[in-house]
């Protein structure tokens, strides 16, 4: 669909903003006017690139050795797999910004209905907005810490801060600050990848972490690994719908996918590769940042510290921006110009201090954070991908129709998501009662959930066509 003028039926974003980067981007989740339309499908590689150039993507390849109990082969087929998974949904919803013109969490509306879209973008924002923000935060804190001596909680505090800045801003400071950033980080993790790599010791085999075989580690790192690009996927359109309307689909879904798909594969299998040296396995987990530049000569790892930390605010500006804009796509009313820039100081305040009190302990929580990323994430990309299904393309009318119902949504992916964890969720804190019985089905839980929430979804649209 070609979009020639601003359609009647939706709410346009009042203020202008136009390509300027040093300017608090007004407005919220509204339709951005076809005269603020800028940019080409391109920028989305390096937009999506720098985010994944940081050690919180290494440290999901330690994963699958240090925790899954994957040799080197084993964890990069799991990487492969669930990386491409989560980038292909990826590139398929970025695709859709550039007509849309609306934030992801506002499209998930056609699937929820207005207030039935609480739940996911609701969920978004806490996950986005605070629990992935805490998460890098983290890693870029103890970074820093390391590299400079201070203490954990001052680097905590100068991350954030900085992050905190760039999200205020906006939208074009954001992708700005990706492509400024990308050539640095690039290089430095290029040679720090190429000296793990040349230390790869593929005939290890871990003998802690998951005991219940190679098929089970290998689905936990498909599901570990999808969660962690499927992300990215709530954010999708929140960083195409500036893009012209005429905008290539195919071009705009390209770009963004490899922009995720690239650095994911790479980082996770240095990250896989460092577990694997000198037989470390698990101990990886204790101390990740340590272990993982222990690997590097002193002055790559210095450089590798750094990176990580400045890697981290690339990932959490997009992540307390996309947040924030799912916490006003849920309707809530604040002053124009301060709508979303509020948004981001209350969420940047919250991640703060969860990423705190996550500090002892980061390795073991970001496990069990990966995961749960994806019970959530499966069953609403079923709902929306079924719903665009259902549509043909059709029903963007509908968007900021505030009477607008669909409890099919809201039902599909809450029995998506009970099923799925009730069955096979295989955490620490938790085992389903197949993953149980049969602990080598490993975590298939994201699978699950997506096809039941599709299953539930589709049966009941059909039934209310019906009738």
């Amino acid at each position: 669909m070609t979009v020639t003028e601003e359609p009647a039926d939706v709410v346009v974003r009042e203020g202008v903003y136009g390509d300027k980067v040093v300017a608090v981007e007004p407005g919220g989740a509204e339709f951005i006017p076809l005269a603020e339309r800028h940019g080409r499908p391109r920028q989305l590689f390096w937009t999506w690139c720098s985010p994944n150039l940081e050690f919180a993507t290494i440290f999901v390849g330690v994963l699958a050795v240090g925790a899954f109990s994957l040799g080197f082969w084993g964890a990069f087929l799991g990487i492969l797999v669930g990386t491409a998974l989560g980038s292909l949904t990826h590139g398929l919803l970025s695709a859709r910004g550039p007509a849309a013109g609306v934030p992801m969490m506002v499209l998930s509306r056609l699937g929820f209905g207005f207030t039935g879209n609480a739940l996911p973008a609701g969920l978004n924002a806490v996950v986005g907005g605070i629990g992935w923000f805490a998460v890098n935060s983290v890693s870029g804190a103890l970074a820093l810490s390391t590299l400079t001596g201070m203490p954990g909680w001052v680097s905590l505090l100068i991350v954030a801060l900085v992050q905190i800045g760039v999200a205020l801003l906006g939208h074009n400071l954001i992708h700005g600050f990706e492509k400024v950033v990308l050539p640095v980080l690039a290089v430095v993790f290029a040679i720090t990848s190429v000296v793990i790599l040349t230390q790869v010791d593929t005939t290890f085999t871990p003998t802690g972490g998951q005991p219940a075989g190679t098929v089970a580690g290998f689905l936990l790192t498909v599901g570990a690994t999808f969660g962690y690009a499927a992300g990215w996927n709530p954010y999708a359109t929140d960083y195409t719908r500036y893009l012209p309307p005429d905008a290539s689909p195919r071009a705009v879904g390209w770009a963004a996918g490899l922009g995720v798909f690239v650095p994911c594969v790479v980082l996770e299998t240095v990250g896989a590769a460092s577990a694997t040296i000198g037989g470390i396995g698990g101990g990886a987990l204790d101390d990740p940042t340590g272990v993982f530049t222990g690997h590097l000569p002193g002055w790559l790892g210095a450089l590798t510290l750094l990176c990580i930390a400045v890697g981290a605010v690339a990932a959490n500006a997009i992540n307390i921006y996309s947040g924030s804009m799912s916490f006003v796509a849920l309707g809530i009313k604040l002053p124009l110009t301060l709508r979303r820039a509020l948004a981001v100081g209350v969420f940047g305040v919250l991640g703060f201090v969860v990423a705190l009190l996550g500090l002892a302990d980061a390795g073991h929580a970001y496990e069990g954070f990966l995961l749960i990323i994806a019970y959530w994430i499966g069953p609403w990309l079923a709902v929306v991908f079924v719903d665009r299904w259902l549509r043909r393309g059709s029903g963007e009318e509908l968007l900021f129709d505030t009477s607008y119902r669909n409890h099919a949504g809201p039902v599909a992916m809450l029995a998506g998501i009970v099923v799925s964890i009730l069955l096979f969720a295989n955490q620490t804190s938790f085992t389903g009662l197949v993953a149980s019985a049969v602990p080598q089905v490993g975590d298939i839980a994201f699978e699950v959930g997506f096809l039941v929430a599709a299953a539930v979804y589709w049966l009941l649209r059909r039934r209310a066509t019906a009738a």
